[in-house]
């Protein structure tokens, strides 16, 4: 049903009961990242601490959700663990058409269950149920039962925690669907606050479409832009890890802890390599008909006999560079290996193959010792790093304990803050230049999504620091946009603001539609203005000197430029608050 107005499920865990709030501000906030934001500043505490009761989940849709290809993303917003202030963390798979046909546009989730417990909920539907036997268990494990304690037929969408979660690591993330996530800035520590161990979804409901002839060309006109040119094809067939082997022939990979940026021995693990040796199948999130999910294979051996079955593994670019390039992993398979290890973990893969690239050097170093990490830490040795994810998840020891809310956390007890690869969180994937290193280093949700300050870094040579921020200003508004329509962003070439006005006219959101332009303007700075509000300071960033050692393709970093461009961003992201 489409309406001019937000249908918001509100639940309070303590009294297991929820009600249905209409929200006004379609024609302002759109959806998804407004929308969440709109949510948080009306439920949010900004003078609590980020596992205060009354702090909200919040889970949002966008207008478009449904009702168009690729508009297949949730917006999860929270007070991020990490850093306690607002967050963001987006994430694929069924959870937002099932959301869709629970007829929601939201979900705000306050207080905490008494006991360890999963929220169920559909169009007609809605349940604390106490999972207490679930406690301690892996992901894997924990999807497998919750597909048995919730069968049923329709959308259906499965978020769950793991250990890491449980026990409030700033760096657990939240599984989607098994192969999805919102990984970043410790969203499953959110859940694991509320005594959460899952959400289930069933979107149990039935959505009309538009009947107008109009809406039925656009969206064929839209999918044929989507499937029938070259513009999501690499997405489909390599994927992002066709990234490994373009940046390290630019000299623009972090390698080792950013020891190094190229590496002849990375071909082990292109896309390439993946594709001919690990490829089980690709798989689409719902109302994706692209197929950029890469699923591979981990062989694993039977414990009483010699038979084997094969476990179903996700990748990209930033789990490969994560567990692979960073800790000097040059095997596919073994590469997989580290991945699966840490979804089950539920820790945010990440950030967890970078605080284990600082682990590994600091171990090197001499200021780490077995005494801390429980075993020896060496690049490339893949079975090592696996024990140590398990401390990680498990928090064995308080090093591991430490090193699973953030390196910085070990920073501060054991030093080795020079070659601590963070950019406001875990590093990305990435080693292109300064813009890049400013852009996640002090961006809304320090993350490369946000803007892409690494395509400027390999397009512009000249150092004007005021051109790049107007880029990254800019660029993040556009996304911002598409991230209202809780679009996926691989699309973002294609749902440009004429067509998204287009698509918006032909449900119906004739306001939404001219005013585009200045509703992400608007949620731009309502975002910004939360995350200042809960504390976030941009000037007192830093940037760790292990980065101004980094030489890429154009040369080393220019200390100079990077300074001027930290200076010049946060005097803009300041201009927001108010």
């Amino acid at each position: 049903m489409i309406r001019d107005y937000f249908r918001v499920l509100l639940v309070d865990l303590e009294t297991g009961k929820g009600r249905i709030e209409r929200v006004e501000g379609r024609d302002t906030h759109a959806g998804g990242s407004g929308l969440a934001a709109l949510l948080f500043e009306r439920f949010g505490r900004v003078d609590r601490p980020w596992d205060d009761p009354e702090q909200p989940f919040i889970l949002a849709i966008g207008p478009l959700t449904g009702f168009f290809p690729l508009m297949s993303k949730t917006i999860c917003a929270f007070k991020s663990p990490y850093h306690n202030q607002f967050a963001e963390s987006h994430a694929g798979g069924r959870s937002a058409l099932a959301l869709r046909f629970a007829d929601l546009d939201a979900l705000v989730v306050v207080g905490r269950a008494n006991v360890l417990s999963c929220l169920v909920l559909g169009s007609k539907r809605l349940e604390v149920r106490d999972v207490s036997f679930m406690r301690g268990m892996d992901v894997s494990s924990t999807g497998k039962i919750f597909r048995r304690m919730f069968p049923g037929a329709g959308h259906r969408s499965i978020l769950r925690i793991g250990p890491a979660g449980e026990r409030l690591a700033a760096t657990a993330c939240i599984n989607v669907d098994s192969y999805r996530h919102f990984g970043r800035l410790g969203a499953g520590a959110v859940l694991g606050a509320k005594n959460l161990k899952g959400i289930f979804i069933h979107g149990d409901g039935i959505g009309a479409l538009p009947d107008q002839k109009s809406y039925s060309k656009l969206y064929q006109r839209v999918y044929r832009q989507l499937t029938s040119t070259d513009m999501m094809k690499k997405y489909h067939n390599l994927g992002t890890p066709e990234n490994i082997g373009v940046l390290n022939e630019l000299k623009a990979l972090p390698i080792r802890n950013l020891q190094k940026t190229s590496d002849v021995e990375v071909k082990g693990i292109t896309g390439e390599r993946f594709a001919e040796e690990t490829l089980m199948r690709n798989q689409a999130c719902s109302g994706c008909p692209i197929g950029c999910i890469h699923l591979g294979y981990v062989r694993e051996q039977f414990m009483k006999d010699n038979r084997y079955f094969f476990i179903q593994v996700p990748y990209d670019h930033e789990p490969i560079f994560a567990v692979g390039a960073m800790l000097g992993v040059n095997s596919a398979f073994k590469v997989l290996g580290l991945i699966d290890v840490v979804e089950r973990a539920g820790l945010d893969v990440m950030s967890t193959g970078v605080a284990l690239a600082w682990a590994t050097e600091a171990f090197a170093e001499g200021i780490l010792s077995e005494e801390e990490t429980l075993i020896g830490l060496r690049f490339g040795d893949a079975e090592a790093y696996k024990q140590a994810v398990y401390h990680m998840g498990r928090g064995t020891n308080p090093f591991y304990r430490l090193l699973s809310d953030g390196i910085m956390h070990a920073v501060r007890i054991y030093g080795g803050g020079d070659y601590a690869c963070v950019l406001g969180q875990e590093m990305a994937g990435y080693a292109t230049g300064e813009v890049f290193l400013t852009g996640q280093a002090l961006g809304f949700r320090h993350s490369h999504l946000d803007t892409g300050g690494y395509t400027y870094d390999q397009q512009n040579q000249e150092k004007n620091a005021a051109d790049a921020v107007d880029f990254l200003v800019e660029d993040e508004q556009n996304r911002v946009l598409l991230t209202s329509m809780a679009a996926c962003l691989f699309a973002r070439k294609v749902y440009q603001p004429e067509l998204l006005a287009e698509c918006l006219e032909s449900l119906g959101y004739a306001k939404l539609a001219r005013n585009i332009g200045s509703v992400a303007a608007s949620v731009q700075r309502l975002r910004w203005n939360i995350r200042l509000a809960t504390g976030y300071e941009p000037h007192r960033i830093d940037i760790p000197k292990r980065f101004l050692e980094t030489v890429n393709w154009k040369g080393a970093i220019d200390a100079s430029y990077l300074d001027n461009l930290k200076s010049e961003y946060s005097r803009r992201i300041l201009q927001f608050k108010g």
